[in-house]
């Protein structure tokens, strides 16, 4: 397996607004494994967004992946007859690069468990499978922690209307 080589300077991401100083200059790499003499190889957001969704649920302490709307729409869509079954990308952003990849994640953990940990670990394994699948570099993955499940949530739901 070869090292990555760089090859030119490019600005690096911000998040949300310009700094006052201008833009830093950041290394960019050319991934070989990536970019042959072949052809180039490239993966698809999407791709991505699959690899990261499974490999984020393969962690203990994760109840589910997506914010309280994505996840309500997502029950719904299951619902319906002929649709895909549950979608794996639900709660996962994705930027890719030619080389590179940044990934989001958005996530409902379940009580008890210590979220530093779970995040550690939960970033840990996104990126390993990520850069194994595909050959991208992962510069980071954030973990958004949107809700704690309570065993207790769905007991509260009362009893059924209809018997």
């Amino acid at each position: 397996m070869s090292q990555p080589t760089t090859t030119s300077k490019t600005p690096a991401r911000t998040s949300g607004s310009q700094s006052s100083q201008g833009s830093q200059d950041k290394q960019v790499t050319t991934n070989d494994r990536l970019n042959t003499d072949d052809g180039k190889i490239t993966v698809a957001q999407s791709v991505v967004s699959k690899i990261a969704g499974v490999a984020c649920r393969e962690i203990s302490g994760v109840h589910a992946m997506g914010t309280s709307g994505s996840r309500a729409f997502g029950a719904i869509r299951e619902r319906i007859p002929g649709s895909s079954g549950p979608n794996v990308s639900q709660g996962v952003g994705v930027e890719v690069g030619e080389s590179q990849a940044a990934i989001d994640l958005d996530i409902v953990v379940e009580y008890g468990v210590s979220i530093a940990d779970l995040g550690q670990s939960i970033q840990r394994n996104v990126k390993q499978a990520v850069e194994r699948m595909t050959g991208l570099e992962v510069v980071e993955v954030n973990v958004s922690v949107d809700d704690v499940y309570l065993p207790d949530d769905e007991d509260d739901q009362g009893p059924s209307r209809v018997s």
